[in-house]
């Protein structure tokens, strides 16, 4: 019997320079660049999973990071999304903070969807304690994970725990 197919929409929201394209880069492509490249707008990438009795196709948007971002143009990269991964640069505090931001703007557009919080740049001197990533995911009841887009440290962990979450409703 054909396994289903399914195709669903991830958005990586977070703060410029957090390294969404990077954690994209790596999960899809295997590959890790420290260059920074600015988004503009929102790439998407897509991932094909094959899981237990399923064919998921995820396709990935990388939405523009900027503080001057207009929440009006960032929202409707919003629409259709089925989850979302929020992502934090551990090396840089004020990222944590925003992500309530990102978080508000999202559910404003999509309601509630599976959501993983990512404490990004895990592999350098992090000034986030990851205690408190924690303490700041469970109190918005997310689940948490330290990644390193460089090292490639929980990126595919990441990607499939979403992808799973996203299966199950």
């Amino acid at each position: 019997m054909a396994k289903r197919q399914y195709m669903k929409k991830i958005c990586l929201l977070g703060d410029g320079e957090v390294g969404k394209t990077s954690l994209i880069r790596r999960y899809v492509l295997d590959i890790f660049d420290d260059q920074y490249i600015q988004t503009f707008g929102a790439k998407v990438m897509k991932k094909v999973l094959d899981l237990e009795n399923v064919t998921l196709t995820i396709m990935i948007w990388d939405v523009l990071g900027q503080k001057s971002h207009d929440s009006s143009v960032a929202s409707s990269f919003f629409e259709g999304a089925n989850g979302a991964l929020l992502v934090c640069d551990m090396t840089r505090p004020e990222t944590l903070d925003h992500l309530r931001q990102w978080e508000a703007d999202l559910l404003k557009v999509r309601g509630k969807v599976p959501i993983i919080i990512l404490g990004n740049k895990s592999d350098l001197e992090m000034k986030i304690d990851p205690l408190d990533l924690q303490a700041f995911a469970d109190a918005l009841g997310y689940p948490a994970m330290l990644t390193s887009a460089k090292t490639g440290q929980n990126v595919s962990e990441a990607f499939q725990a979403l992808s799973e979450k996203l299966m199950e409703g």
